[in-house]
């Protein structure tokens, strides 16, 4: 079965998705609001440039990868489930709840699948970093702390809660057992008045594991650092180094030593992680969906679990906002 797909948003993301759809032989057309942008795509990736009524309508095109301002993604998905596309949705999936379960309930009525764009779960090195916590490398879970920081792309559509946060909170549920017991989350607000410039957020789950997510997009320093704390060691995923360099082990070993606790420590490891590019990985996993019909592993029940905490979140922030 030859799977084709269609690209909805021609913007600075889309081309990266356009790349490996094309790269993939699966990108069947492009289309943007702005005529220009949807020509250069077209030129740039040998595909014709149609409108959004016109992918509809053609049979031949399986599903749509939507990579457009998050306001618009209910609109633009729900009319694609509708026309029997299964459907990709940048993260967001949408900017409440509401939308959420309207793209939800379009899904099952269509019977098609809606896979959202959680990129860090087919980053080999999370992989990595999720199997060795599965498989007991470093004892109990304790604690998983998760930095996002950077200076920009600082966006008016939307806060830093729903543009960075979503990627840390789905990596965040995929080590853990259930959804947070409570959420603490604080938000202060420099450049923009959407929600939050820079947000900090303490999370309680079962089992007492805990979480700390600190996500910034006015930051001079750029961090993308997840570290998973267990009962015998720790893992360090920092997607800021190269490759041989992302994921370090550390052993720990603590001993009570009168009114102090010692702590000994081997030598860290920097762990293989095996090739390969984590959005390649993800377009391949939506050809994977388009032809068997099956759910991804960032499926719209993932998605909708990620959008709960986010709206839990954007509304503490709202109340909380310095």
């Amino acid at each position: 079965m030859t799977i084709k797909i269609a690209l909805i948003g021609c913007g600075m993301w889309g081309k990266n998705i356009a790349r490996n759809a094309s790269e993939l032989g699966v990108l069947a057309a492009v289309c943007d609001n702005d005529s220009k942008n949807a020509q250069l795509f077209s030129s740039q990736f040998s595909c014709p440039a149609l409108t959004f009524e016109e992918i509809l309508a053609d049979n031949t095109i399986s599903g749509v990868v939507i990579v457009t301002n998050a306001n618009s993604h209910e609109s633009l998905a729900c009319t694609a489930l509708s026309a029997g596309k299964h459907v990709y949705i940048e993260k967001p999936l949408a900017l409440s709840m509401s939308s959420a379960n309207l793209i939800k309930n379009a899904a099952l009525s269509a019977k098609r699948q809606v896979m959202v764009g959680h990129l860090i779960h087919y980053h080999p090195a999370y992989v990595t970093l999720q199997k060795l916590l599965f498989s007991g490398a470093i004892g109990r879970l304790q604690h998983i702390q998760a930095n996002r920081l950077a200076m920009g792309r600082i966006r008016k559509s939307e806060s830093a809660i729903y543009d960075l946060c979503p990627h840390d909170i789905s990596i965040i549920l995929g080590l853990v057992k259930g959804m947070p017991l409570t959420i603490n989350c604080n938000a202060a607000s420099h450049v923009t008045q959407n929600g939050g410039d820079i947000i900090s957020t303490y999370f309680q789950f079962s089992d007492n594991v805990t979480a700390m997510m600190n996500t910034s997009w006015y930051s001079p320093i750029k961090e993308h650092r997840l570290v998973v704390i267990g009962e015998s060691g720790s893992i360090v995923f920092d997607d800021t180094q190269p490759k041989e360099n992302k994921i370090t082990l550390y052993r720990d070993s603590l001993f009570n030593e009168g009114d102090a606790i010692k702590i000994e420590r081997e030598t860290p490891q920097f762990l293989h992680v095996p090739d390969g590019e984590p959005l390649r990985n993800e377009i391949s996993e939506f050809i994977s969906v388009c032809r068997t019909g099956k759910p991804a592993i960032t499926d719209i029940n993932e998605a909708l679990r990620v959008q709960e905490i986010l709206s839990e979140m954007s509304h503490q922030t709202q109340e909380n906002k310095i």
